[in-house]
């Protein structure tokens, strides 16, 4: 489970932001949209909300958010394979000469198997900078480790082979990371919060092949039903193996990414996908997956990652959910995630979005709503709803961002031409 997660000098990000699931003081849909995150040793729960969408204009920084706890994860998750001199995959603020040459910060607070944490760190391309571990398993907070470049301070609580652990952590690599293959049993639910917890989908482009695995797993009916539950006449899917084919990498998959992908599948298999419906003579007809409609092979391509968060309680992080999708079908996604009858271990979902026909009451709290802005220097802010104070029940939340009210909308200029056009 997520409470809080901060990012600065990342991207767009100049400053640090701070982001929170941790529900605020209004009362309103607290049967559907909250949950009570309990405690391994009974201190009190803390509330937590169950998803929290993000608005904001084209190139305000909304999709660079979660690419920042993306980069987290895989710094978590690879450091300590790397090399002594590997880059680490960072990209600081570049419109300022000094924050350019500072470090960047990745900061989260969650709850893994009944503890909470606070776990961050701040690295530039060539080093770990600091790297610091929080844990709260009474409800008081212990101090297990700090560390400053090389130099290390644990807390008594901490145990295990810490200085043989401090030695073996390359200035290139995460503490954390490093700990875990030396077997340290104490780190290992931290850890796997980031290894099994947290999950990302559409943030490097949109691929079905999450939703292929299910299939071929035994899955395959559970994501049929969820198409149908959608409205999509799908009969049925067809899963082959077949050598791996580099154009069916998305087109919007950026060129590093899809480098990496081409040298690491280039000797395994792909899959073949299609589908099968029903003719109006009632006899079964294929057609290929890319002979489906966009809206189609989106949801299709989100049936895997749903239905597999929603199954194990993961985090999920989710960009464009808006992107060829009626606002019905995004309403009926969020709304999975909001019924404790198909969100049964309180799994959570964040996602970015420019679909305003949600932005409503109806469908969320007031403290679930958050918006990115980019400024006139191009760094990127986040900030919560309730920065407005709007009011309860009463306030249309889709007009009055539309109108501006709250910001992160695009600043239309109305260009005047001159010249003409007379042949």
């Amino acid at each position: 489970m997520l409470i809080e997660a901060h990012v600065g000098n990342f991207r767009s990000f100049a400053e640090e932001q701070q982001f929170s699931l941790l529900k605020g003081t209004g009362n309103e849909l607290l049967d559907t949209n909250v949950f009570e995150a309990e405690f391994a040793h009974g201190h009190k729960p803390m509330t937590l909300l169950r998803s929290a969408a993000i608005y904001g204009a084209n190139a305000s920084g909304k999709s660079n958010w979660l690419k920042a706890l993306a980069v987290m994860q895989r710094i978590v998750m690879t450091s300590a394979s790397r090399q002594l001199g590997d880059p680490l995959p960072v990209s600081p603020f570049l419109f300022d000469a000094k924050l350019e040459k500072q470090p960047s910060l990745f900061e989260v607070t969650v709850i893994a198997e009944g503890v909470r944490y606070q776990y961050g760190f701040t690295c530039n391309k060539e080093a770990i900078v600091e790297e610091w571990l929080f844990a709260f398993p009474k409800g008081k907070p212990q101090r297990w480790f700090e560390r400053e470049g090389n130099t290390y301070e644990f807390g008594d609580f901490f145990k295990g082979e810490k200085d043989l652990w401090s030695r073996a952590t390359r200035s290139n690599a995460l503490f954390l990371s490093t700990a875990i293959q030396l077997n340290s049993s104490q780190l290992q639910p931290l850890f796997k919060w980031f290894s099994d917890t947290l999950r990302f989908a559409g943030v490097e482009g949109w691929t079905p092949v999450n939703t292929a695995e299910k299939c071929l797993s035994g899955l395959k009916d559970q994501v049929i039903e969820f198409l149908k539950a959608a409205d999509f006449s799908i009969e049925d899917i067809i899963v082959k193996k077949k050598p791996f084919d580099v154009g069916e990498l998305p087109k919007e998959m950026p060129q590093e990414v899809r480098t990496i992908l081409e040298y690491q599948l280039k000797d395994k298999e792909g899959m073949q996908l299609s589908t099968r419906h029903r003719s109006r003579q009632g006899k079964l007809v294929d057609l290929s997956f890319a002979e489906e409609s966009d809206g189609t092979q989106k949801m299709f391509s989100f049936a895997g990652p749903w239905l597999d968060s929603l199954k194990q309680g993961r985090v999920l992080f989710l960009d464009e959910l808006h992107d060829n999708l009626h606002p019905a079908l995004v309403r009926y996604l969020v709304g999975l995630f909001h019924d404790s009858k198909t969100n049964p271990h309180n799994a959570q979902l964040v996602f970015t979005t420019h679909d305003t026909s949600i932005l409503s009451q109806e469908v969320f709290r007031r403290d679930q709503i958050w918006f990115c802005e980019r400024d006139n220097d191009q760094a990127s802010h986040l900030y919560p709803l309730t920065d407005f104070s709007p009011r309860k029940g009463v306030e249309n939340l889709e007009r009055s961002y539309l109108s501006g009210r709250y910001g992160a909308i695009p600043f239309l200029r109305k260009e005047i031409v001159s010249g003409s056009f007379d042949g």
